[in-house]
């Protein structure tokens, strides 16, 4: 059973009249957290394209690349945005939702986040509604500064990429310690961990991303202290 079969029955109560926050708190167990994690990023993802007036095509194709949509399946993943984006509830009280639904880690709530940024980003641009939202969202979630720093610092382009920030390490960090924090990041990003706390196997594409930014930082890290 497709994980988009999955999500249409858990979205068959919203026939009934409830909303998206309810389904979210009837999702907090696994193996339902992978359909509610899903939900959840579609859900935001349309609240933010509320934030800043539009959704572009490569936004669309950004968030297709994430959980790799089959044709069939594109009808219940419309309908899921669509909801998210008629329903009277602010993205505030969605966050809150599902920061609930995930009380027990801050683990998915981050994997939730980066997936906002990679769809956020698709189109080259960082729109100054966006960077609230995703602020914002990064607060309700009660993500720790240092962490939302590197998950801005590997999808935002800055004048100059900052390693350090990427991996989330102060710069004055001896190599061993740094050396240590990247390993750690490292086996928190293999898609099995990012399964188990209740990442869905369609969204591979994440931990694909983050591997690349984490061991290119890491990479220049240790070039820099090497010279």
């Amino acid at each position: 059973m497709s994980i988009w079969t999955r999500i249409t029955e858990a979205l068959s109560a919203l026939a009934k009249g409830e909303g998206l926050g309810a389904v979210f708190d009837r999702l907090r167990q696994p193996p339902e957290r992978s359909v509610a994690f899903t939900i959840a990023v579609i859900a935001l993802s349309a609240k933010m394209a509320k934030a800043d007036g539009q959704v572009t095509r490569n936004e669309v194709a950004a968030f297709r690349e994430i959980f790799s949509i089959a044709p069939e399946d594109e009808k219940a993943a419309a309908r899921v945005f669509n909801l998210a984006r008629q329903d009277v509830a602010g993205f505030e009280e969605y966050a809150r939702r599902i920061r609930r639904m995930f009380d027990d880690t801050k683990g998915p709530v981050c994997d939730l986040l980066e997936g906002l940024f990679y769809i956020a980003m698709a189109d080259g641009h960082y729109h100054p509604a966006e960077e609230a939202f995703l602020d914002r969202v990064a607060e309700i979630f009660e993500i720790p500064a240092a962490e939302y720093r590197a998950v801005r610092a590997r999808f935002v382009p800055d004048a100059v990429p900052d390693p350090y920030a990427v991996l989330g390490v102060d710069p004055a960090t001896p190599l061993p310690e740094i050396r240590s924090h990247w390993r750690q990041l490292v086996r928190d990003s293999h898609p099995d961990v990012m399964q188990a706390r209740g990442v869905p196997p369609e969204a591979v594409k994440l931990s694909e991303k983050r591997l690349i930014d984490i061991n290119r930082a890491w990479e220049e890290i240790s070039a820099q202290r090497a010279a």
